[in-house]
């Protein structure tokens, strides 16, 4: 007779079977609204949502409707109605049945880092934040560390900057965020590095940082890598890319694999689209083609390549990219400021936490953050 058996699986444990194309059944029991809204994907992932509350009569019913052949993985908001729901169907004469240790709350804070090539002297590092979408990056040369766009989890990067055995000495934010809460500030402060923001996005910040303008230069490891800041408005004023070696364009919120950025989460889309469409249209087309573009966001797990990054270079996404291919000015500002997806949720208290203005806990920031980043015109 088979043993039956509960296993938890970890955020880390799901991304990898996700990478490696392994498919599992999910069986979400959060309300409808709440799947409908934000869900794990993936490759050869099949799912079905079946509320907690119409299963605290037993699980009889649903176990002729999940697979006997495939790991089911039980997931919920955080953690406990899943595990409940995960050991009843155990119960019930299923194996092979595992459920989503933290919840849903884990796997929306989980970061996976990856390497995405080599720089002078070091590497370049993308951090995927693979349940909300959301990108960081760090840059190492010579013993020296600058991380880009980074999450609230200040201890993340820290610890990275142990394994590389580098000091971080720089933290920027390509702009102010309007999805999820930055943790520029705090991981600046906790490692003694300066901590940099485009000042056209700073006129209501309550804290000090330092000016990124245009054509500023950040240099790290004994100077041999230069970032280069590049002012690249239309999705917030302040919006600024960055040339990272002369081989990679940290592109913010302005571009992304499979779409280009919004410019409604300031409440202000007409006026930001004409710059949107500059920065897209006329300022990246200067830029050399082989520059590998790095977003700060990804909306599908399509854009996620074989070898794990959110990348692709600048000429290969004006072949490709639907944002980057209107050549009509009037269709490009329909585009951009009609039928665009719902905004980011919780997007007002969030920019408000990036101005210094409100402080949430760790658990009010979670609930803040928690679905998908929703920072495209398409996704």
């Amino acid at each position: 007779m088979m043993e039956l058996t509960l296993t938890a699986w970890t955020p880390a444990e799901v991304y990898d079977r996700i990478l490696r194309r392994e498919p599992f059944f999910l069986l979400d029991v959060r309300n409808e609204d709440a799947f409908a809204d934000w869900r794990i994907e993936g490759d050869g992932i099949e799912a079905m949502n079946v509320p907690y509350f119409d299963l605290l009569d037993g699980v009889d019913h649903l176990v002729p409707k999940l697979p006997k052949d495939k790991d089911i993985l039980v997931v919920c908001a955080k953690e406990g109605s899943s595990k409940f729901v995960a050991e009843e169907l155990v119960k019930a004469g299923l194996h092979r049945v595992a459920y989503l240790q933290g919840g849903m709350r884990a796997w929306s804070e989980y970061l996976h880092p990856v390497k995405v090539g080599d720089v002078a002297g070091g590497a370049l590092y993308q951090f995927l934040r693979v349940g909300k979408g959301c990108l960081s990056y760090a840059v190492v040369s010579n013993g020296e560390m600058a991380v880009v766009d980074p999450a609230r989890f200040v201890d993340v990067y820290l610890q990275f900057a142990k394994e590389q055995g580098a000091k971080l000495v720089a933290v920027i934010d390509t702009h102010l965020h309007a999805d999820h809460i930055s943790g520029g500030r705090a991981l600046a402060e906790a490692a003694g590095a300066a901590y940099y923001l485009p000042p056209g996005d700073a006129s209501e910040v309550t804290y000090a940082y330092h000016p990124l303008n245009d054509g500023d230069e950040i240099r790290i490891g004994d100077s041999r890598i230069a970032i280069r800041a590049l002012h690249s408005p239309g999705h917030t004023p302040g919006s600024t890319s960055l040339v990272v070696d002369g081989q990679y364009l940290l592109s913010g919120d302005i571009l992304f694999v499979g779409s280009i950025g919004r410019p409604d989460l300031a409440g202000r889309a007409k006026e930001f689209a004409p710059d949107l469409r500059r920065t897209l249209y006329e300022t990246y087309r200067k830029l050399p083609g082989h520059l590998v573009v790095l977003p700060a966001h990804y909306a599908w797990a399509s854009e996620v390549n074989e070898q794990g990054c959110v990348c692709a270079t600048l000429s290969e996404l004006y072949e490709k990219n639907p944002g980057l291919q209107i050549q009509d000015e009037g269709e490009f500002f329909t585009t951009v400021t009609e039928n665009l997806p719902p905004q980011p949720n919780a997007y007002q208290q969030i920019r408000m936490a990036n101005m210094g203005k409100l402080t949430p806990n760790p658990d009010e920031a979670s609930e803040m953050e928690i679905g998908p980043n929703r920072c495209a015109v398409h996704g």
